[in-house]
């Protein structure tokens, strides 16, 4: 296996590499340099579900409750890409630090081509299936429906959503954030537009209701991948089509064993929000509809934790593959109480204005009402969010994605279901289901902060290169 260095890669691209590794001299440039395009592109992501929650919201609670059901499930069936993606963070990342940039090319390669086969797999049970799917929330019989429509139609662009999230985990781990964020952009300005048209029919397009929103999606993702293949296989962005022999079973092994505990976690994560809207879903529609609601308008607070968490996982992975563990330790605590303190302060904005939030995307009055409950509970637990968000990412930037598997089993497993379920049996209203939030990410935040005091992540990487040494040629 050659090993590129800078000097042997094309001026601009050595250019580009050079402006985007680890600089251990200035952490926090580091970090914020990396974040704030994640950051940026995730909270007009936020900003721009919110629009088409209150462009969804005039047709009602129902059609709330299906775009939540089939946005959850459609993420749900799409937990290998998912996976697949963690693997590409990782060992792009860690190339990247060793400076074998051609190393990462290839890994990009041959994910790209197994996210696009899997994509097509995943494209079946969605066509055929959408309403049998929709239906394991136990919702009434018309937000199934729309919901199984709304899975259907999305389906269709899995190969597009496939394109996005692979290219798109390989130039962040490389250290690039800026082209994912000026893709976004016009990614969800199509969204939104196409939304705005087709869920009620404007200006000559057809009146889809609710699979107007999904299309509408769709095809933004459809023109993301467009211009990303554009840009990947015209040679224009920084990690480059990988030559004859990058499909190797080497890299194919490395590829499964970081991200098959992602796909698992993923997995667990969305079979565990199922069990918990089902759980949510015995109260009614209202309720339901609430949650859907709460979560797009904190989601303005998430995206900064996502945010820290590609700037975290991509510092760490880079900071390990030029074996500087200490650079990769303070590149984590950094981003996590940078993560922390503004999650925090966008937390408490919220907070002060969740009812006129909430009456301008749904004019119901209980769904209000319970929107805001759940916005205050959710905003206590700020803090521990940050941590799974921030510490969750820097464990898989360092491979060690096996870790945050088993934190998600007990704390949404365990504790969210479990104290969930235990309410609902006790006869306790609604509000005690959204509580059972509390619990899940203390626990979570207690395990991922011992595993990443501990250090043990550092090793994780070394051993799995010990492990698959002569397979990869």
């Amino acid at each position: 296996m050659s090993d590129k260095t800078i000097s042997e890669i094309s001026p601009d691209a050595a250019e580009a590499a050079e402006s985007v590794l680890v600089d251990t001299s200035r952490p926090n440039l580091g970090i914020w340099a990396l974040a704030w395009p994640a950051i940026f592109t995730n909270l007009l992501f936020s900003v721009i579900g919110i629009v088409s929650i209150k462009i969804v919201g005039a047709l009602g609670a129902d059609a709330v409750a299906a775009v939540t059901t089939g946005h959850r499930l459609f993420f749900g069936l799409q937990a290998v890409l998912m996976a697949i993606s963690a693997g590409t963070t990782a060992l792009v990342a860690r190339a990247w630090g060793a400076r074998n940039f051609e190393e990462g090319a290839r890994v990009t390669s041959v994910s790209l081509w197994i996210g696009n086969v899997v994509a097509l797999v995943l494209m079946v049970p969605c066509l055929f299936f959408g309403y049998e799917i929709a239906s394991v929330f136990g919702l009434s019989e018309e937000p199934t429906r729309l919901a199984g429509e709304f899975i259907q139609y999305l389906s269709v662009f899995n190969i597009a959503f496939s394109v996005n999230m692979v290219l798109g985990a390989a130039l962040r781990a490389a250290g690039d954030t800026r082209t994912p964020l000026w893709i976004g952009v016009i990614t969800n300005i199509i969204n939104v537009i196409g939304v705005y048209l087709l869920v009620h029919g404007l200006y000559g397009f057809p009146a889809m209701g609710v699979s107007g929103a999904a299309v509408a999606n769709g095809v933004a993702f459809g023109v993301g991948a467009l211009i990303f293949l554009y840009l990947y296989y015209g040679g224009k962005i920084l990690v480059k089509p990988g030559g004859p022999g990058s499909l190797s079973e080497g890299r194919v092994r490395q590829l499964v064993h970081i991200g098959y505990p992602a796909g698992i976690e993923q997995f667990v994560f969305q079979a565990g929000f199922v069990a918990f809207l089902w759980l949510v879903a015995f109260y009614g529609t209202a309720p339901y509809a609430a949650y859907g609601v709460g979560v797009q308008i904190l989601s303005i607070s998430f995206v900064v934790g996502f945010g820290f968490s590609i700037a975290g996982a991509t510092l760490v992975g880079q900071h390990l593959g030029a074996n500087d563990s200490e650079g990769a330790v303070a590149s984590g605590w950094k981003a996590l109480w940078l993560a922390i303190s503004s999650m925090v302060l966008l937390s408490i904005v919220i907070v002060f204005f969740a009812n006129e939030i909430a009456r301008y995307l749904i004019d119901d009055d209980e769904v209000v009402r319970l929107t805001v409950i759940f916005i205050y509970i959710m905003a206590l637990v700020q803090p521990l969010m940050a941590v799974e968000f921030t510490l969750g990412g820097c464990l898989r930037g360092a491979g060690d994605t096996r870790y945050p598997l088993m934190a998600t089993m007990i704390g949404l497993i365990g504790v969210r279901v479990g104290l969930a379920a235990l309410f609902v049996f006790a006869g306790l209203s609604v509000e005690w289901i959204y509580a059972a939030l509390i619990g899940d990410y203390i626990i979570k935040a207690i395990l991922l902060l011992r595993r990443f005091h501990s250090g043990k992540w550092q090793q994780i990487f070394t051993d799995a290169e010990t492990r698959f040494a002569g397979y990869q040629k």
